[in-house]
């Protein structure tokens, strides 16, 4: 089988430290053979890394999307130009054969791009993956099924606490040093680029969301409005629980709340992503702890396109699935501003809200032949 040829647009961290190792992981199936970055400073080195010549590297998107022989465009900018530039890619190769997109979350900053960029594959014809690893974890899918098979019964509520210290984060070598992260133009800031994981990972486990209602510490960092939000969920399924994200500070003692499942006959508990063990407790006095891979959705993720492309599977995230994630983050934000209770989904799946007979589209993919 031939590789599919990829061209990234947008070489900063999220693409060396997320996706470039996915991608060498799956060298057997990709093939990276274009680059774009307005920082020429960005793309040399890593066109030398990776043996391209100087027609392959790109400081604007625009002239490399009429090239032939690239199959997926890998799009990794800040979070106010996804919706953008995902719809000038798919505009430009709507309805051609073989070709997809990948689009990093959250795939849009407000209700009316999220609204448009779910609509994106039908409008276009264009298979759109939306890069949200939370959903492609292992530790999130094996305890979604663990809920699903009610290895310790029913579920009763959970409590998730997310905490992170955006201020010391940006004195390191990480993602929150970059200046769109910093002084973000989008609404939410660190709570709409690191809280949506932490939502889609409960709508991936629980389903679709009712109602929620949430409240917020404000402050004055332009990181975030909000020290920390705290929400109240109801879900579709009956389950009830409570989400908080702190963003403006630590969690030192340990362990971690982390994310806490109590069901009628015990609690699945898991402390934070890369612990490496999801731990069940039994009301009975036993015990498991089940093992995990960490950080296996970069790879996952683009498992499954290929996989897509070859005709063995669906893509998995698609842009209506990331639409509830994202609209549950400015649902948060909403009730927080107006101090009320506010509806999320208005079905039980995941069908975007302004429209109740939306079809995911069925892409046939033909078989990979470059020649």
């Amino acid at each position: 089988m031939e590789k599919l040829k990829v061209g990234i647009i947008g070489t900063g961290m999220a693409f060396e430290r997320l996706h470039y190792p996915a991608y060498q992981e799956l060298s057997d199936k990709y093939e990276i053979v274009a680059l774009c970055d307005p920082d020429p400073e960005k793309t040399r080195p890593w066109a030398e890394r990776l043996g391209l010549s100087g027609d392959s590297v790109y400081t604007d998107y625009r002239p490399m999307l009429w090239r032939g022989d690239i199959n997926v465009f890998d799009i990794m900018v800040p979070i106010e130009h996804n919706y953008r530039v995902t719809e000038d890619v798919a505009r430009t190769i709507a309805n051609q054969p073989n070709r997809a997109i990948i689009c990093e979350k959250p795939l849009a900053a407000t209700y009316e791009q999220a609204r448009a960029h779910a609509e994106l594959p039908r409008r276009y014809g264009v298979p759109i993956m939306i890069a949200e690893n939370y959903r492609y974890n292992e530790e999130i899918n094996m305890i979604r099924d663990m809920v699903r098979q009610k290895k310790v019964g029913d579920v009763v509520y959970f409590i998730q606490n997310r905490v992170t210290c955006f201020p010391e984060d940006m004195l390191k070598n990480n993602f929150a040093r970059t200046e769109w992260r910093q002084h973000p133009v989008f609404q939410g800031g660190a709570i709409m680029d690191m809280g949506v994981h932490d939502i889609a990972a409960l709508r991936h486990i629980f389903g679709a969301i009712d109602r929620l209602q949430a409240f917020g510490v404000p402050q004055k960092d332009d990181f975030s409005p909000y020290a920390v939000v705290n929400v109240n969920l109801s879900f579709k399924s009956g389950v009830t629980g409570q989400f908080s994200f702190y963003c403006a500070g630590k969690e030192p003692q340990r362990p971690q709340i982390g994310l806490r499942i109590f069901c009628t006959r015990g609690m699945i508990y898991l402390e934070e992503r890369d612990c490496g063990t999801i731990n069940v407790a039994y009301n009975d006095g036993g015990s498991e702890q089940i093992p995990y891979r960490p950080q296996r959705g970069y790879y996952n993720e683009l498992l499954n396109l290929y996989n897509a492309m070859t005709g063995k599977e669906m893509i998995s995230v698609t842009p209506e699935m990331e639409y509830g994630d994202v609209k549950t983050i400015l649902d948060i934000l909403r009730s927080i501003r107006e101090n009320n209770i506010v509806v999320v989904d208005v079905t039980d799946d995941y069908i975007p809200a302004y429209t109740s007979t939306y079809q995911q589209p069925h892409f046939e993919f033909r078989p990979v032949n470059w020649q």
